[in-house]
């Protein structure tokens, strides 16, 4: 049997033609016109208004949207507990310290109470707000955006829409990604489109965008010479991989239809077996289920999580743990928290199950098969 991957590329057909044609106007280096369309052809797809600049990772743009937002060193960032340690890294690398909160049951996203609750006690205490709040849709899921973005308006606080794993998807109707001062995606090989590995910046306000890609390409001046007066990055994306990525987008809403039937699949197969519980999707949301994620109560079930994630793997099945919250990392020990009680459950108990659009429906019944039913208790916890 050939190994299920959690979440590999799944190439369109017209890639192949796009780098090709990169290849023949030999716009092979950062920039070109493939990064320019790439750019406005994703800022469409968040609506009127939004412009886009096309970075070499997801993590780029959440730094340079913190730095362009004036996080430096001594402020302090708000940040969800369950996420990608690439959420938290790049406000500890500016200097400043992430201060993590719980998650809700309800959507497994940032709680929303618990934000306007640590912004209103600041209020009251007259301790500083903090420089920003980075707000996470994980896994294909956005968060509860409209007390959310109250709260940081009521108390000044920017917000910075982490949808690197929720591109395609919607709240309210509007598309993830159109909700912060800035909002930045991810185009790693693992995401619902991929260049390989690359990220995009956005915003409404077209002079963040424009700092962005100053910042991104070693902040060089006007000057026929290399003049500079700031320190910047080398943050732009390649034109052969933006001529992938253009491929790619022009197929998001088929992949997220196919990632969300590969979902509900599952739910069929597995629904119904005792103590297995399912990712929540509000009734105000639609996720693309960029993986599908379920906890496992082993009371009820006869088996906890890492027993049935070891089962899979002897299947030759990739299976993951839902993301170690970052209070639990030995990099943030130290980090203040306000709750955690949530996203500790959700690590001890959630397996995110291969999810790929590739995926066939015999594939998605072998990993829902897993081994024969007596073999999950044969399995060593």
């Amino acid at each position: 049997m050939t190994r299920i991957y959690l979440s590999p590329p799944h190439m369109s057909g017209r890639e192949l033609e796009l780098v090709a044609d990169a290849f023949a106007s030999n716009w092979v280096a950062p920039l070109g016109p493939h990064v320019d369309a790439f750019e406005r052809e994703l800022a469409a797809v968040l609506g009127d208004g939004w412009h886009a600049a096309a970075l070499s990772s997801g993590t780029a743009a959440i730094h340079l949207g913190l730095e362009i937002l004036g996080v430096g060193p001594g402020d302090e960032v708000l940040c969800p507990t369950l996420t990608f340690v690439a959420t938290a890294n790049p406000i500890r690398q500016l200097g400043a310290r992430p201060v993590f909160l719980d998650v809700e049951a309800a959507s497994w996203n940032l709680d929303p109470a618990l934000l306007a609750e640590e912004l209103a006690l600041r209020r009251r205490g007259g301790r500083p707000m903090p420089k920003a709040a980075v707000v996470v849709d994980l896994y294909g899921q956005t968060a509860d955006y409209e007390p959310i973005a109250a709260a940081c308006a009521e108390h000044g606080v920017p917000l910075v829409e982490d949808a690197a794993e929720a591109l395609g998807a919607t709240y309210r109707g509007r598309p993830a990604g159109t909700f912060g001062a800035v909002s930045t995606f991810s185009f790693n090989g693992n995401k619902i489109i991929t260049t390989s590995g690359g990220g995009m910046l956005c915003a409404r306000d077209p002079e963040i965008v424009r700092r962005a890609r100053f910042l991104a390409t070693q902040a060089r001046e006007p000057a026929p010479h290399y003049e500079h007066a700031v320190a910047g990055y080398n943050y732009r994306l390649s034109n052969l991989l933006a001529a992938v990525g253009r491929a790619q987008l022009a197929v998001l809403p088929e992949r997220v239809e196919k990632r969300r039937a590969v979902f509900a699949r599952y739910r069929e197969l597995l629904g119904d077996l005792p103590g297995v519980a399912f990712m929540p999707e509000p009734s105000d949301r639609r996720s693309t289920r960029w993986l599908t994620c379920l906890t496992i109560d082993p009371a009820a079930f006869g088996a906890d999580r890492e027993t049935v994630r070891r089962a899979l793997e002897a299947e030759d099945v990739e299976a993951r743990p839902v993301w170690k919250p970052m209070h639990l990392q030995p990099l943030y020990r130290d980090a203040p928290m306000r709750g955690g009680a949530v996203a500790e459950d959700l690590f001890a108990r959630g397996l995110c199950l291969p999810s790929g659009s590739s995926l066939t429906d015999e594939e998605v019944e072998r990993v829902a098969a897993g081994p024969d039913a007596a073999g999950w208790s044969d399995q060593d916890a």
